[in-house]
């Protein structure tokens, strides 16, 4: 599969923004499963309708499956999105994006819509002839449009993108969450 168009990715990465969802997908990744009736505890800060919505929305995504007995692990591609998610908040850290001071998941949404903006996704995108795209037509934003490193949180979001069709149907509302 191409890289999805602009309209695509950034419908895509608003639903994969969502606080409550890369809590729980960092969640699973960084501890394990979460046991049946534990989200309320691990998740004190969302409601018991925001972690419903993140969970049904990782299932919807391909991301969680629920395990034998009960609670929810994550998928090949919920582990490769949570390597995405690293990867994304490590590059806002250490270029202090959006601010000096931050949390993960804030990190990561601001991030996303940075790389869907359609300057910086030109500028990306041009960079990378293997995606088959040249920027021609595009008018090419000036080089300091893209932060140093940028490519490579990019580039895993585009890798995950392409493996996982299922999201870009799942941001235009074709499957049920």
């Amino acid at each position: 599969m191409n890289t999805p168009p602009l309209p695509d990715i950034r419908r895509i990465v608003t639903a994969l923004s969502e606080a409550a969802l890369i809590r729980l997908i960092t969640e699973i990744d960084d501890n394990g499963p979460i046991p049946p009736r534990s989200t309320g505890r691990i998740f004190p800060d969302f409601t018991p309708q925001q972690i419903r919505h993140a969970t049904e929305q990782a299932h919807a995504l391909g991301l969680v499956h629920t395990r034998v007995g009960g609670g929810v692990g994550l998928t090949e591609s919920g582990v490769l999105l949570a390597e995405v998610y690293d990867v994304t908040a490590r590059w806002a850290r250490r270029h202090a994006y959006p601010a000096p001071t931050g949390d993960f998941a804030g990190r990561v949404r601001h991030t996303f819509a940075l790389l869907a903006e359609p300057r910086v996704h030109a500028a990306l995108t041009a960079a990378e002839p293997s995606l088959g795209r040249t920027g021609a037509g595009i008018p090419l934003p000036e080089p300091e449009v893209v932060e140093p490193g940028l490519a490579g949180p990019w580039r895993l979001l585009m890798q995950w993108l392409r493996a996982n069709p299922q999201a870009a149907g799942f941001a235009a509302g074709e499957l049920a969450a």
